[in-house]
């Protein structure tokens, strides 16, 4: 009778701990589950909280944009909306210096290289002075032709040859009339030869061109 007793104290013993180990099984594997929960819940409340504040950020960098596009706005309709440009003709004109300021201010530094252009813009420039243009020539470099945007863009040479033919007084009237073009013109040598009567200038100058400029909006990845 007592073996019998202590088997079943023994089976009741056995039967025990069997409960404690599933008892701490299942608490280790709730414990484990619930801490990688947490793990979880707080990495993504972090990525949340980084997130809200570059979506605040942003929404302050598009609002400072809108008043300053306002701004520029009102700025350029007043500007162009001048009754004289800003090289001393009309606004509502067509002669060589008339013209909104706008159009002033691209045909003065063009966005793009346009070579012909440049050539078609000096000969009406001189023939209306009443010169005779004997040469109008440079070097049309193709490669530039399809210059492309750029983040930062800086004015790029355009070098050219003129000759003329004239009398002394409308000679001496060239350089003013260069003064005058629209688009920056730099000398960079002259040669005059002839007599007072028929002098034939030569000169060798540069203008410029300026890409237009990229404002490369960008996307950022949070992580």
């Amino acid at each position: 009778m007592a073996k019998e007793k202590k088997s079943g104290k023994q089976l009741q013993i056995d039967k025990a701990n069997a409960s404690i180990v599933l008892i701490v099984s299942v608490a280790a594997v709730l414990t484990a589950f619930s801490l990688v929960a947490v793990k979880s819940l707080l990495s993504q409340q972090a990525f949340q909280g980084r997130v809200i504040s570059q979506q605040k950020e942003t929404l302050k960098i598009a609002e400072d944009d809108i008043e300053a596009l306002k701004k520029l706005s009102a700025s350029y309709d007043a500007f162009d909306n001048s009754s004289s440009n800003i090289i001393g003709g009309l606004a509502s004109g067509t002669g060589l210096q008339d013209g909104p300021n706008s159009k002033i201010v691209l045909d003065a530094l063009p966005s793009q290289y346009d070579f012909p252009a440049l050539i078609s813009s000096m000969e009406n420039l001189l023939t209306s002075r009443g010169f005779k243009v004997k040469t109008l020539s440079g070097i049309d470099d193709i490669a530039l032709a399809g210059s492309e945007t750029q983040t930062k863009p800086v004015p790029v040479e355009i070098p050219f040859q003129l000759g003329v033919v004239g009398s002394f007084t409308s000679i001496q009237d060239l350089v003013g009339v260069l003064e005058r073009s629209v688009r920056p013109i730099s000398i960079n040598n002259i040669k005059l030869s002839g007599s007072d009567n028929s002098l034939e200038l030569t000169i060798n100058a540069k203008t410029y061109y300026q890409p237009g400029k990229n404002l490369n909006v960008t996307t950022k990845v949070i992580k």
